[in-house]
């Protein structure tokens, strides 16, 4: 079984910055990719940024230059550094994991609510 839980959401004024932090534990051989989503209401689930086993980065236009994806292997941890924050930013963020146990199997979080207001 495994387990992804995210941290570090809350309520932030524009400008301001936050850094969510994804836990992954359990059984499972390595982490492939770790990815970041997040879903506003009324709106379709976006990707955000992920990176993989590698270290390579792919990061949703509308976060370039504002966010920062990196991954800790050691601690089985992914954080997202959020600069520059947006009212348009507020949303639910989970991590995604693709994990590699007897296959590719992907798990995700219950996610963190991230809120941008004045």
């Amino acid at each position: 079984q495994v387990q992804v839980v995210e941290s570090g959401g809350g309520s932030v004024q524009p400008g301001g910055s936050l850094r969510l932090s994804c836990v992954v534990s359990g059984s499972f051989f390595s982490i492939n990719v770790m990815g970041w989503y997040r879903q506003a209401p009324g709106k379709q689930r976006e990707l955000v940024a992920d990176i993989n086993g590698f270290g390579r980065t792919n990061y949703a236009d509308f976060v370039k230059g504002r966010f920062t994806i990196s991954r800790d292997d050691a601690k089985n941890t992914a954080h997202l550094q959020m600069n520059s924050l947006k009212p348009e930013d507020t949303a639910l963020y989970y991590c995604k994991v693709s994990v590699w146990d007897n296959g590719s199997k992907e798990y995700r979080g219950q996610g963190t609510q991230v809120t941008v207001s004045s």
